[in-house]
């Protein structure tokens, strides 16, 4: 019925765990369970446990698949090897994201997209139109139902996860996968995640989601895992200053502008090209940047930004850094003044608290 909220399979395991729950982008999410600090920490020290099968997937396939998939993203699907992952992007023609994605590399004729989830209506429709328009010869499937999604993250998170499958897990380096057996069932088992930790995420049958969710946690008991939700997520991909839609990247907002031009392919042809070539000719006139507060106060997501008492941009994502020690975010400035040491102001409480512009990522871990 309207305004019925989405919910994953685990939905009344963290209801019975006690998690605090939250209507996050439309779906019936924990935001924390034993508290954002602890798991955050829990996280960087040991390993944590996320639900995250809210995320959407696609899967494109076909003799035509890689045609498809590389004209639809922003990024070198062409250099991408068997059981890789690659972090993209679909563009609108303006070059604005539809989304940022996850792209792995199944086949040389098979490719599944991980995809957020308060977008994954919208990919699917956008890919379904790029298809309709270039008519290359693949298939594009709406997979969504057919996958719950784990993340195991953490110091431990590989000692955690390599108790579950037969799969060495040693040799999958960071931004590869594999596909075999996860406790006892297949899944893919892939070397991503959200958090600037080492990382294990598993997709599966969402038939299996309770027990698997019940094994992971036994399994990595002797490290201390916790189970975790969104909000120590969120402060854990802000320490390691990746972008979340919505926020840092959206509709009006290019790869450029984003600090994404690494992640952008300009030698192949894609959808919203053309703009970026323009707006790469003429210079951004916006970019996005890291700060940490230099006087008291935290900086929160919408924030106005001065300079010289000027208007110069907002916050995107602000948060204490239970990491750091510090007060820190990420913001749009004007180009020029997006260099490490720009002081800039903070509109907290509509009072000008000062702020200085820092390199990113504020945190990354030891390998």
């Amino acid at each position: 019925m309207p305004g019925t909220l989405e919910a994953t399979p685990l939905n009344a395991v963290h209801r019975s765990m006690g998690a605090r729950m939250v209507d996050f982008g439309g779906w019936d999410m924990p935001v924390q369970y034993t508290g954002i600090i602890d798991e955050h920490h829990t996280v960087r020290r040991a390993v944590g446990l996320f639900d995250v099968s809210h995320m959407g997937e696609i899967e494109i396939a076909g003799p035509q698949a890689f045609d498809l998939v590389n004209y639809a993203t922003m990024s070198a699907v062409s250099k991408m090897a068997l059981g890789q992952a690659q972090y993209s992007a679909l563009l609108y023609e303006h070059g604005g994201f539809v989304d940022d994605i996850l792209i792995y590399k199944v086949a040389a004729d098979r490719y599944f997209l991980c995809v957020n989830a308060s977008n994954q209506a919208k990919d699917y429709e956008h890919i379904v139109a790029v298809h309709a328009a270039t008519g290359f010869d693949a298939q594009v499937d709406f997979a969504s139902r057919r996958y719950a999604q784990l993340a195991i993250q953490g110091p431990k998170a590989g000692a955690t996860a390599q108790k579950l499958t037969p799969v060495d897990l040693s040799p999958i380096k960071y931004y590869r996968f594999a596909d075999g057996e996860f406790a006892g069932i297949p899944a893919r088992i892939a070397r991503t995640g959200y958090t600037g930790e080492d990382c294990f995420e598993v997709f599966f049958e969402p038939s299996h989601a309770e027990r698997l969710w019940k094994e992971i946690l036994d399994a990595g008991a002797e490290f201390g895992i916790k189970p975790c939700g969104l909000g120590a997520r969120n402060t854990l991909r802000l320490e390691a200053a990746m972008a979340l839609y919505g926020h840092e990247i959206d509709a009006t907002i290019t790869p450029l502008e984003a600090g994404l031009a690494r992640n952008v392919d300009m030698s192949k042809d894609f959808h919203g090209k053309a703009a970026l070539e323009k707006q790469a000719k003429v210079g951004v006139t916006r970019r996005l940047a890291g700060f940490e507060m230099v006087e008291r106060g935290i900086a929160r997501d919408g924030y106005e930004i001065s300079i010289a008492g000027s208007p110069a941009g907002w916050v995107t994502s602000g948060s204490p850094s239970p990491t750091l020690g510090k007060n820190i975010g990420l913001c749009y400035l004007p180009a020029d003044k997006a260099a490490p040491g720009q002081t800039i102001h903070v509109s907290v409480r509509n009072q000008p608290v000062a702020a200085a512009v820092c390199t990113t990522p504020f945190y990354k871990r030891a390998k």
